[in-house]
Protein backbone atom coordinates (compact mmCIF):
# COMPACT_ATOMS: atom_id res chain seq x y z
CA UNK A 1 0.00 0.00 0.00
CA UNK A 2 1.45 3.71 -0.70
CA UNK A 3 2.21 6.03 2.00
CA UNK A 4 1.57 9.37 2.71
CA UNK A 5 4.49 11.55 3.28
CA UNK A 6 3.93 14.81 5.21
CA UNK A 7 6.00 17.57 5.22
CA UNK A 8 5.37 20.49 7.71
CA UNK A 9 5.42 21.94 10.98
CA UNK A 10 5.07 20.48 14.07
CA UNK A 11 3.79 22.94 16.67
CA UNK A 12 3.57 22.95 20.48
CA UNK A 13 -0.12 24.38 20.52
CA UNK A 14 -1.11 26.81 23.35
CA UNK A 15 -4.43 27.02 23.42
CA UNK A 16 -7.01 29.23 26.12
CA UNK A 17 -10.60 29.91 25.51
CA UNK A 18 -12.39 33.45 26.31
CA UNK A 19 -15.76 35.35 25.87
CA UNK A 20 -14.55 37.75 23.01
CA UNK A 21 -11.23 39.31 22.38
CA UNK A 22 -9.41 41.74 24.58
CA UNK A 23 -9.07 45.11 23.39
CA UNK A 24 -5.66 46.63 22.99
CA UNK A 25 -4.11 46.98 26.68
CA UNK A 26 -6.86 45.17 28.15
CA UNK A 27 -6.88 41.88 30.45
CA UNK A 28 -10.01 38.83 30.16
CA UNK A 29 -9.97 36.36 32.56
CA UNK A 30 -9.92 33.42 30.25
CA UNK A 31 -10.87 29.68 30.94
CA UNK A 32 -9.94 25.93 29.18
CA UNK A 33 -6.13 26.30 29.09
CA UNK A 34 -4.95 23.74 27.22
CA UNK A 35 -1.51 22.56 26.00
CA UNK A 36 -1.41 20.12 22.56
CA UNK A 37 0.47 18.88 20.01
CA UNK A 38 -0.11 20.59 16.50
CA UNK A 39 1.25 22.31 13.83
CA UNK A 40 -0.45 21.52 10.49
CA UNK A 41 1.62 18.98 8.95
CA UNK A 42 1.86 17.52 12.51
CA UNK A 43 -1.76 17.71 12.72
CA UNK A 44 -2.39 16.16 8.76
CA UNK A 45 0.00 13.54 9.97
CA UNK A 46 -2.00 12.71 12.49
CA UNK A 47 -5.79 12.60 10.71
CA UNK A 48 -4.15 10.27 8.03
CA UNK A 49 -2.43 8.18 10.23
CA UNK A 50 -6.13 7.87 12.64
CA UNK A 51 -8.12 7.45 9.00
CA UNK A 52 -5.83 4.25 8.42
CA UNK A 53 -2.82 5.38 5.92
CA UNK A 54 0.92 4.43 6.59
CA UNK A 55 2.33 7.61 7.41
CA UNK A 56 5.64 9.31 7.44
CA UNK A 57 6.53 12.55 8.81
CA UNK A 58 9.13 14.68 7.85
CA UNK A 59 9.94 17.97 9.40
CA UNK A 60 11.91 19.19 12.97
CA UNK A 61 11.44 20.08 15.92
CA UNK A 62 14.31 21.65 18.69
CA UNK A 63 16.12 20.17 21.17
CA UNK A 64 13.57 20.48 24.44
CA UNK A 65 10.45 18.92 26.08
CA UNK A 66 7.87 20.28 23.81
CA UNK A 67 10.20 18.82 20.95
CA UNK A 68 10.13 14.98 22.37
CA UNK A 69 6.58 15.53 23.37
CA UNK A 70 5.05 16.14 19.70
CA UNK A 71 7.72 13.21 18.22
CA UNK A 72 5.55 11.04 21.01
CA UNK A 73 2.29 12.06 20.18
CA UNK A 74 2.90 11.60 16.36
CA UNK A 75 4.53 7.65 16.99
CA UNK A 76 1.81 7.46 19.29
CA UNK A 77 -0.84 7.98 16.49
CA UNK A 78 1.68 5.60 14.04
CA UNK A 79 3.28 7.82 12.65
CA UNK A 80 6.93 7.35 10.99
CA UNK A 81 9.14 9.82 12.84
CA UNK A 82 12.16 9.00 12.12
CA UNK A 83 12.69 12.06 9.45
CA UNK A 84 12.33 14.35 12.45
CA UNK A 85 14.94 16.06 13.00
CA UNK A 86 16.29 17.69 15.95
CA UNK A 87 17.42 21.34 16.11
CA UNK A 88 20.04 22.28 18.72
CA UNK A 89 19.90 26.01 18.09
CA UNK A 90 15.96 27.32 17.94
CA UNK A 91 13.38 26.07 20.03
CA UNK A 92 10.35 23.65 19.04
CA UNK A 93 7.58 25.62 17.12
CA UNK A 94 5.09 27.24 19.30
CA UNK A 95 1.55 28.41 18.25
CA UNK A 96 -0.88 30.91 21.03
CA UNK A 97 -4.22 29.78 20.10
CA UNK A 98 -7.49 31.96 21.41
CA UNK A 99 -10.78 30.22 21.62
CA UNK A 100 -13.86 32.37 21.25
CA UNK A 101 -17.51 31.07 20.01
CA UNK A 102 -16.13 27.74 18.16
CA UNK A 103 -13.75 29.99 16.20
CA UNK A 104 -9.72 30.69 16.77
CA UNK A 105 -7.42 33.16 16.15
CA UNK A 106 -3.66 31.94 16.35
CA UNK A 107 -0.07 33.31 16.72
CA UNK A 108 2.66 31.24 15.42
CA UNK A 109 6.32 31.22 16.23
CA UNK A 110 7.63 28.55 13.93
CA UNK A 111 10.95 28.10 15.83
CA UNK A 112 12.59 24.48 14.50
CA UNK A 113 10.35 24.30 11.47
CA UNK A 114 12.04 27.24 9.59
CA UNK A 115 15.36 25.57 9.80
CA UNK A 116 14.78 22.95 7.17
CA UNK A 117 16.64 23.71 3.91
CA UNK A 118 15.49 22.24 0.42
CA UNK A 119 18.31 19.93 -0.15
CA UNK A 120 18.07 18.41 3.34
CA UNK A 121 13.62 18.11 2.49
CA UNK A 122 14.90 16.21 -0.90
CA UNK A 123 16.95 13.63 0.75
CA UNK A 124 14.88 13.04 3.41
CA UNK A 125 11.96 12.30 0.58
CA UNK A 126 14.45 10.41 -1.13
CA UNK A 127 14.85 8.28 2.11
CA UNK A 128 11.29 7.92 3.27
CA UNK A 129 9.20 7.54 -0.38
CA UNK A 130 8.67 5.50 -3.31
CA UNK A 131 6.78 6.24 -6.53
CA UNK A 132 2.76 6.13 -6.00
CA UNK A 133 3.00 7.71 -2.58
CA UNK A 134 1.13 10.75 -1.31
CA UNK A 135 3.30 13.99 -0.52
CA UNK A 136 1.61 16.53 1.73
CA UNK A 137 2.62 19.49 2.54
CA UNK A 138 1.74 23.29 3.39
CA UNK A 139 3.11 26.86 4.27
CA UNK A 140 4.63 26.87 7.22
CA UNK A 141 7.71 25.57 6.56
CA UNK A 142 10.35 27.67 4.33
CA UNK A 143 8.61 27.93 1.31
CA UNK A 144 11.80 27.29 -1.01
CA UNK A 145 12.22 24.02 0.75
CA UNK A 146 8.47 23.24 0.06
CA UNK A 147 8.11 24.60 -3.38
CA UNK A 148 11.74 22.22 -4.49
CA UNK A 149 9.81 19.62 -2.95
CA UNK A 150 6.86 19.49 -4.76
CA UNK A 151 9.08 19.52 -8.10
CA UNK A 152 10.87 16.79 -6.88
CA UNK A 153 8.50 14.89 -5.93
CA UNK A 154 6.04 15.38 -9.31
CA UNK A 155 9.44 14.22 -10.77
CA UNK A 156 9.68 11.13 -8.58
CA UNK A 157 6.23 9.34 -9.45
CA UNK A 158 4.63 10.52 -6.01
CA UNK A 159 1.03 12.51 -5.92
CA UNK A 160 1.53 15.44 -4.49
CA UNK A 161 -1.12 17.23 -2.28
CA UNK A 162 -0.68 21.22 -1.56
CA UNK A 163 -2.61 22.90 0.90
CA UNK A 164 -1.09 26.46 0.69
CA UNK A 165 -1.21 28.06 4.31
CA UNK A 166 -0.23 30.46 5.52
CA UNK A 167 -1.63 31.97 2.16
CA UNK A 168 1.01 33.46 -0.40
CA UNK A 169 1.66 34.33 -4.04
CA UNK A 170 3.02 30.48 -5.13
CA UNK A 171 5.11 30.68 -8.29
CA UNK A 172 3.91 30.28 -11.67
CA UNK A 173 6.71 26.98 -12.03
CA UNK A 174 5.74 25.58 -8.82
CA UNK A 175 1.40 25.00 -10.14
CA UNK A 176 2.12 21.92 -12.37
CA UNK A 177 3.58 19.83 -10.11
CA UNK A 178 0.27 20.11 -7.46
CA UNK A 179 -2.00 17.59 -8.40
CA UNK A 180 -4.07 18.52 -6.18
CA UNK A 181 -4.66 22.06 -3.95
CA UNK A 182 -6.90 22.13 -1.12
CA UNK A 183 -7.38 25.66 0.45
CA UNK A 184 -10.11 27.16 2.76
CA UNK A 185 -11.89 30.50 1.61
CA UNK A 186 -9.84 33.05 2.85
CA UNK A 187 -6.87 31.37 1.47
CA UNK A 188 -8.91 30.81 -2.04
CA UNK A 189 -9.43 34.96 -2.02
CA UNK A 190 -5.87 35.85 -1.39
CA UNK A 191 -4.01 33.23 -3.91
CA UNK A 192 -6.93 33.15 -6.61
CA UNK A 193 -7.75 37.14 -6.07
CA UNK A 194 -11.52 35.91 -6.49
CA UNK A 195 -13.47 35.48 -3.03
CA UNK A 196 -15.59 32.55 -3.07
CA UNK A 197 -18.79 33.82 -2.10
CA UNK A 198 -21.37 31.38 -3.61
CA UNK A 199 -21.18 28.33 -6.24
CA UNK A 200 -20.48 30.77 -9.15
CA UNK A 201 -17.34 32.82 -7.53
CA UNK A 202 -15.96 29.37 -6.33
CA UNK A 203 -15.71 27.63 -9.34
CA UNK A 204 -14.31 31.13 -11.17
CA UNK A 205 -11.63 30.53 -8.38
CA UNK A 206 -10.86 26.94 -8.89
CA UNK A 207 -10.60 27.21 -13.14
CA UNK A 208 -7.99 30.28 -12.44
CA UNK A 209 -6.67 27.92 -9.81
CA UNK A 210 -6.84 25.22 -12.56
CA UNK A 211 -5.36 27.12 -15.52
CA UNK A 212 -2.36 27.90 -13.65
CA UNK A 213 -1.48 24.22 -13.81
CA UNK A 214 -3.05 22.67 -10.53
CA UNK A 215 -4.77 19.28 -11.90
CA UNK A 216 -7.25 19.40 -9.22
CA UNK A 217 -8.96 22.09 -6.78
CA UNK A 218 -10.85 21.76 -3.62
CA UNK A 219 -12.08 24.72 -1.59
CA UNK A 220 -13.06 23.98 1.41
CA UNK A 221 -16.45 26.37 2.23
CA UNK A 222 -17.05 25.88 6.23
CA UNK A 223 -20.72 25.44 7.04
CA UNK A 224 -21.27 25.09 3.28
CA UNK A 225 -19.83 21.72 3.10
CA UNK A 226 -16.79 21.99 0.33
CA UNK A 227 -16.25 22.30 -3.48
CA UNK A 228 -14.11 20.39 -5.99
CA UNK A 229 -13.19 21.00 -9.67
CA UNK A 230 -11.47 17.33 -11.07
CA UNK A 231 -11.11 16.82 -14.59
CA UNK A 232 -13.36 19.43 -16.07
CA UNK A 233 -16.32 18.80 -13.42
CA UNK A 234 -17.30 20.52 -10.37
CA UNK A 235 -18.29 18.43 -6.81
CA UNK A 236 -20.28 20.20 -4.31
CA UNK A 237 -20.28 17.90 -0.85
CA UNK A 238 -23.00 19.62 1.27
CA UNK A 239 -21.34 20.13 5.42
CA UNK A 240 -22.51 18.07 8.36
CA UNK A 241 -24.08 19.24 10.68
CA UNK A 242 -22.81 19.64 14.00
CA UNK A 243 -22.11 21.64 17.57
CA UNK A 244 -19.27 23.30 17.24
CA UNK A 245 -16.72 23.55 20.12
CA UNK A 246 -12.87 24.16 18.18
CA UNK A 247 -12.08 24.56 14.49
CA UNK A 248 -8.60 24.39 15.54
CA UNK A 249 -7.12 20.82 13.45
CA UNK A 250 -10.44 20.63 11.31
CA UNK A 251 -8.79 22.58 7.68
CA UNK A 252 -5.70 20.27 8.42
CA UNK A 253 -7.95 16.74 9.36
CA UNK A 254 -9.96 17.43 6.11
CA UNK A 255 -6.72 17.74 3.78
CA UNK A 256 -5.06 14.11 5.90
CA UNK A 257 -8.25 12.47 5.27
CA UNK A 258 -7.90 13.37 1.66
CA UNK A 259 -4.50 12.03 1.42
CA UNK A 260 -5.33 8.78 3.48
CA UNK A 261 -8.37 8.09 0.91
CA UNK A 262 -6.22 8.66 -1.90
CA UNK A 263 -3.78 6.20 -1.00
CA UNK A 264 -6.70 4.18 -1.03
CA UNK A 265 -7.69 4.63 -4.66
CA UNK A 266 -10.87 5.51 -2.71
CA UNK A 267 -13.35 7.38 -5.50
CA UNK A 268 -12.71 11.23 -5.46
CA UNK A 269 -16.26 12.06 -4.37
CA UNK A 270 -16.47 9.23 -1.41
CA UNK A 271 -12.78 10.61 -0.10
CA UNK A 272 -14.72 14.45 -0.40
CA UNK A 273 -17.15 12.97 1.73
CA UNK A 274 -15.03 11.10 4.13
CA UNK A 275 -12.48 14.13 4.70
CA UNK A 276 -16.04 16.81 5.31
CA UNK A 277 -17.10 14.18 8.20
CA UNK A 278 -13.64 13.58 9.46
CA UNK A 279 -13.01 17.71 9.67
CA UNK A 280 -16.86 17.93 10.93
CA UNK A 281 -15.99 15.23 13.62
CA UNK A 282 -12.65 17.14 14.62
CA UNK A 283 -14.70 20.68 15.58
CA UNK A 284 -16.50 18.78 18.25
CA UNK A 285 -14.15 18.59 20.64
CA UNK A 286 -11.38 20.75 22.10
CA UNK A 287 -7.73 20.58 20.55
CA UNK A 288 -5.85 19.86 17.99
CA UNK A 289 -4.40 16.33 17.41
CA UNK A 290 -6.26 14.90 20.16
CA UNK A 291 -9.95 16.14 18.64
CA UNK A 292 -9.20 14.27 15.17
CA UNK A 293 -10.97 11.36 15.12
CA UNK A 294 -10.24 8.06 14.37
CA UNK A 295 -11.45 5.72 11.04
CA UNK A 296 -13.91 4.15 13.06
CA UNK A 297 -15.41 6.66 14.73
CA UNK A 298 -15.75 8.94 10.65
CA UNK A 299 -17.03 5.40 9.40
CA UNK A 300 -19.79 5.43 12.29
CA UNK A 301 -20.65 9.34 11.91
CA UNK A 302 -21.16 8.61 8.18
CA UNK A 303 -24.04 5.94 8.84
CA UNK A 304 -25.82 8.06 11.06
CA UNK A 305 -26.28 9.93 8.51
Amino acid sequence: MPRVIVFGSLNMDLSIACERLPQAGETLMGYGFLTNPGGKGANQAVAAAKLGAPTTMIGAVGADGFGEQLVATLENAGVVCSEVARAEEVPTGVASIIRTNGENRIILDPGANHVIEKNAAVTALDRAAQPGDVLVTQLECPAAATYALLRHAREQGLVTMFNPAPAQEIPADVWPSIDLVCLNETECALIAGIEPNDSASCERAMRELAARGAHSVVVTLGEHGAMALREGRIVHIDACRVDAVDSTAAGDTFVGALAAASVENMPFEDALQLATCAAALTVTKTGAQQAIPTRTEVEQFLKQR
